[in-house]
């Protein structure tokens, strides 16, 4: 989409159709140069939406390559080395560029001011130079790519990442930068939800994808500083030789794991939790039914983000750890499922007797259940000692991590963008399209991975380029599901942008949600609301009705003041 020529239909319009196109975030002020200093949070989000998509499609063209190459268990056209590479580069770009920044920088940062009523968030030049410290440390990963490639795997384990001469340097420098953006993206959400609440809207009247960035922001702020901690000292140890990891000097390589994954298992968490917090919207307003258990499910999004701390020795069940210190982390490994499953339980409650509408993001809804439940029974396994040890650095690992990242963030994300962009664009989509294609990732997601924990309980390691036939079965199986599953992803955003083009003008609330974002035009003007919105009870849709004429929900004459007293 160029964002210096947006079509006509993108003009706001209220109920008479009145309002000017100066009036839309999109059309306020044109020119490729309007938007790279913009300091407003909607095009700052699509800003983001943009180059975040590109490192999908980048991170994904990646995995093809991988896939297709371990279709034989021979050599097709990668050396061991190039697919080294080609694993790592898939690994470092879609976790830093991709998964971590996704929700919360795309999403987040167009909606959250929005669902609190607001114009901005409290920062809007630190907002912008969030986006452009993202788009450095994307630079420097394209450097590493071009000027000679990066082989240590995304982990950047030592000694190997100390003795490589692959580009380990600039793609420490660009985790570097992109943590400074994640932590400018956190402080400004914390701040923004602590002080700009409108009035009526207490901690438990804030809809719970909030409550899930909120969450997030504290695991990015107290998190990301260790790994940029952690970035800097591998960058002393590769340049001056000082001796911190480095074994031959008296360093602990091990030590690198624990600073690591101190960072890198929150960070599990910045990538899901908002991915739960879209679950819980979608969930309610496509059941027509109060969400079930808010506080319940809003306390977990913070039990999750605390717990998280406390739990990244799993990773290390075989580093030589005191068996002490292993049963401790198993035991707070399995700790931090129960909050997950609170929340899981809560939005089948939620559904059970309510009147379900299955439309795009519903279906995408229902995917994430169904594949981050695996995802995270599978994780058990696991979490427990004794059948670590056999499933450790196997496919196994590689199944479950994907279908708690990729089943869970990935088709979340996709869910929650087909949710809001009748709102951030102001068009509908064909909803035919979006389901089958929502079905066709849903089941080239399955055939990827599911054939992976068994390869993997079979005892086939992971990252090996080269494997003994028995295991080629599964391995084609899952080649050709991901296949179908780059098609379904490719479809699903196809119907997205085609709804640009060829799409129906969007009412302002096409689902009949209660939370504020619904209550400004598609899409919003550029200062959001003309008067501060009604608050009310975010899950209570009975003051809400079809309105034929306006092709959307609107508040029952008379609600409004109602509401405003819960």
């Amino acid at each position: 989409m160029s964002v210096g020529a947006t079509p006509d239909r993108f003009q706001a319009a209220d109920v008479d159709g009145a309002h000017h196109r100066e009036d839309n975030y999109l059309l306020a002020s044109s020119g490729l140069g309007s938007w790279l200093v913009t300091l407003d949070h909607k095009r700052i989000g699509v800003m983001y939406l943009i180059g975040i998509m590109a490192s999908f499609f980048l991170g994904g063209i990646f995995a093809l390559v991988l896939r297709a190459e371990l279709f034989t268990g021979q050599k097709l056209f990668l050396s061991e080395d190039a697919y080294n590479q080609m694993f790592t580069l898939h690994g470092a770009v879609m976790t830093f560029l991709f998964i971590i920044p996704s929700i919360p920088a795309a999403l987040g940062n167009f909606m959250l001011p929005i669902m609190l009523g607001q114009k901005d968030v409290a920062f809007p030049r630190m907002n912008l130079a969030s986006f452009y410290l993202w788009i450095i440390g994307a630079v420097f990963f394209l450097c590493a790519i071009v000027f000679g490639g990066l082989d240590t795997g995304w982990t950047f384990y030592t000694p190997y990442s100390i003795t490589t001469s692959t580009r380990v340097i600039l793609a420490l420098l660009g985790v570097f930068v992109l943590g400074f953006s994640s932590i400018f993206t956190g402080l400004n959400f914390v701040v923004t939800i602590n002080t700009m609440r409108p009035h009526g809207m207490s901690w438990f009247k804030m809809p719970l994808f909030l409550w899930a960035l909120y969450a997030t922001s504290i695991i990015q702020l107290l998190a990301t500083p260790v790994l940029g901690i952690t970035g800097l000292l591998l960058i002393a140890e590769r340049a001056l030789r000082i001796g911190i990891f480095d074994p031959e000097l008296g360093g602990d390589p091990v030590l690198f794991q624990h600073f690591f994954w101190f960072y890198s298992h929150p960070a599990v968490y910045i990538m899901i939790l908002p991915a739960m917090g879209i679950v819980s919207e979608l969930v309610a307003v496509f059941s027509r039914k109060h969400i079930f258990g808010y506080r319940f499910i809003a306390y977990s999004s913070i039990a999750i983000a605390l717990l998280g701390f406390l739990v990244w020795g799993h990773h290390m069940f075989v580093s030589g750890q005191s068996q002490l210190a292993a049963v401790v982390f198993s035991g707070l490994t399995f700790s931090v499922s129960i909050p997950s499953a609170i929340k899981v339980f809560n939005w089948l409650s939620t559904m059970y007797k309510g009147s379900i509408s299955l439309a795009t993001p519903m279906c995408y809804a229902l995917s994430f259940i169904f594949l981050f439940t695996i995802g995270g029974l599978t994780g058990l396994f696991l979490g427990a000692l004794s059948t670590d040890i056999q499933l450790h650095d196997t496919y196994f690992v590689v199944a479950h991590f994907h279908y708690v990242m990729m089943g869970g963030t990935l088709v979340a994300f996709v869910g929650g963008l087909y949710y809001w962009w009748p709102k951030m664009f102001g068009v509908m989509y064909n909803e035919n399209a979006g389901r089958l294609f929502c079905l066709i990732v849903f089941l080239g997601f399955n055939l990827t991975f599911f054939p992976q924990f068994i390869m993997g309980s079979r005892g086939m390691p992971r990252r090996y380029a080269r494997y003994v036939e028995e295991f080629q079965i599964y391995h084609q199986l899952s080649t050709m599901g991901a296949f179908l599953l780059g098609i379904g992803m490719v479809g699903a955003i196809a119907v997205l942008i085609y709804s640009l083009y060829r799409g129906k003008k969007a009412p302002a609330n096409p689902w009949g949600a209660a939370t504020l974002e619904w209550m400004c035009s598609s899409p919003p003007s550029l200062h959001n609301f003309e008067e501060p919105p009604a608050v009310g009870d975010p899950y209570n849709y009975d003051n809400l009705r079809y309105d034929e004429r306006e092709g959307g929900y609107v508040v029952v004459p008379g609600a409004a003041k109602k509401t405003s007293s819960h």
